[in-house]
């Protein structure tokens, strides 16, 4: 994180002469890459054995989310194309039933999505335009192989599913071809069936709040 706040800084730095003059990016195609922080929230899990069924709350340490864009911006609206994926492993999980805490969890969850957005952007006469949107696609979910000290705990599986998100952020002018872009999206899906293994069916849903830092190049 450090070296991504030193980019970050590094951008601005470079950027600042042309700011004082720079106005609002003209309409026109653009593509971006974006890097950031995703923090995904607890999920009630329920797998079952064909016999028993067992309800879990998973928790997650804090993962990476990486993507890209491309759109066409119109002035006011812009819309676009993304592909991004997210990962975080998991920290814990505790059996709500009784509270037990499972020691020594490991396992992780992947998120490949591919999503359709458009965004509104607030124009003014400084280099920083404000914007808010969302945005609707599928997103594949893979969960490994999860265990704990006590055992196995879910089978490794993937599942498409819905995908959606909003957030809002700004774009920060370098110079009429390049932006800087910061900004949140609110990243969630539909419940995913991971049914891969003989024995056991999990299912839950993926939410997640991402912090995201970007550059849009116009062309």
């Amino acid at each position: 994180m450090k070296r991504i706040l030193i980019a970050a800084a590094a951008i601005a730095i470079w950027g600042m002469p042309a700011m004082s003059q720079a106005t609002p990016a003209r309409p026109g195609g653009y593509f971006s890459g974006f890097l950031g922080v995703s923090i995904p929230r607890d999920a009630d899990v329920s797998s079952t054995d064909f016999v028993n069924t067992f309800n879990d709350r998973v928790e997650f340490d804090p993962g990476i989310a990486v993507g890209g864009t491309a759109g066409y911006d119109y002035g006011f609206l812009r819309l676009e194309g993304e592909l991004s994926y997210r990962h975080s492993e998991i920290k814990a999980v505790t059996d709500t039933s009784d509270g037990y805490r499972f020691p020594g969890v490991d396992g992780d969850l992947g998120a490949l999505a591919v999503m359709a957005n458009a965004f509104f952007d607030m124009h003014n006469q400084s280099p920083i335009t404000p914007y808010v949107g969302g945005g609707v696609g599928f997103a594949v979910l893979n969960l490994s192989d999860t265990t704990s000290t006590d055992g196995p705990l879910y089978d490794k599986g993937d599942d498409t599913v819905f995908a959606y998100q909003a957030g809002a952020g700004v774009e920060i002018a370098l110079n009429p071809i390049m932006s800087l872009d910061l900004g949140y999206r609110y990243f969630g899906t539909s419940k995913a069936t991971f049914d891969e293994g003989a024995v056991t069916v999990t299912k839950f849903k993926f939410e997640s709040h991402n912090a995201l830092m970007g550059l849009r190049v116009k062309f």
